[in-house]
């Protein structure tokens, strides 16, 4: 930071960051509250300490957007290790079983094609997934394996290269939220009959957002606060894809008030269940909102206010 400059109050926006290895999601998120002076600071899309990349922040009254942030895609580059196993699936884990008998190149890409498309995916017991209120990795530490539902995902896209060691490939996946590149890695092992693990990962791209925009940590903190602000993604540009309804100043008023807006009052027709972007007559957004049916008519209503 910039001697003893004073940071400004209402910042509001989204920041994607290039999180660094060896630290936690978290640990990215206090460095932002402190960098933008404000405990309203969240994220979404935990990274493990291991991993690096894309990190959506959100910032301010951002924060409240966070559920409705669409990252439901990702993209990554992993290390695959092969000939060895851990209890976390990746390479800083206490090693389970190990082998030297790789397979070739086209072997692990045969095996890697069959893992493309939707499939069943056992969460790994190294998470942050919560049974019973407690989260697995914690019951992992201490020594616990408890029953994991298998869950639904989608590997769009497996590309694999050889990395230069025989027994290491590098992975270019895209795929479904929710998805485990370290199990990926432990499952292509275990179809190889060798066992695998993740050795590194770079997550590089979540929804919209890419690699290419995100800010590493260092670069933030040699900004002036200024250059911090301006970085910020408006909160708008999560909605672009959304249609926008825009009030006159006697139904805004009503609306932020948590009133339903009758479509007809307002000459608009639009389907129930639309989410839409609620600006004002001069067409700032103020809210995000959903369209239902009420007792006099098809209506709209703010779900979440973001301008005061």
């Amino acid at each position: 930071m910039h001697g003893k400059e004073r940071v400004m109050s209402g910042a509001c926006g989204i920041l994607i960051v290039n999180k660094p290895g060896g630290i936690t999601s978290h640990d990215v998120v206090n460095r932002v509250r402190r960098l933008y002076g404000t405990r309203q600071v969240g994220h979404t899309g935990t990274l493990d300490p291991l991993a690096c990349g894309v990190l959506a922040v959100m910032v301010g009254r951002a924060a409240k957007a966070a559920q409705y942030l669409n990252c439901d895609r990702k993209s990554y580059r992993a290390v695959l290790r092969l000939g060895l196993t851990s209890d976390t699936e990746d390479i800083t884990g206490r090693v389970l079983t190990q082998s030297d008998r790789i397979p070739d190149a086209d072997a692990v890409r045969a095996v890697c094609a069959g893992f493309v498309g939707e499939q069943m995916q056992i969460p790994p017991m190294y998470s942050a997934l919560k049974i019973g209120g407690q989260k697995l990795c914690d019951l992992a530490r201490r020594g616990e394996q408890v029953e994991r539902e298998a869950r639904e995902i989608t590997v769009y896209s497996l590309t694999c290269t050889p990395a230069g060691d025989p027994a290491e490939y590098i992975l270019d996946v895209s795929c479904s939220a929710g998805t485990y590149i370290r199990t990926l890695c432990a499952d292509i092992g275990a179809a190889l009959g060798c066992g695998g693990v993740m050795k590194e990962l770079t997550r590089t791209a979540a929804g919209r957002f890419t690699l290419a925009e995100a800010l590493t940590l260092t670069e933030l903190e040699e900004m002036t606060v200024e250059e911090r602000i301006a970085r910020l993604l408006p909160t708008e540009a999560l909605f672009a894809d959304l249609p926008a309804i825009a009030l006159p100043a006697f139904y805004e008023r009503l609306c932020r008030c948590g009133c339903e807006i009758y479509l007809k009052k307002i000459h608009v027709a639009m389907d129930v269940g639309q989410r839409v972007r609620l600006c004002n007559a001069d067409g700032g957004f103020f809210a995000v909102g959903e369209v239902g049916e009420y007792a006099d008519g098809i209506a709209v209503k703010a779900l979440t206010l973001f301008e005061l």
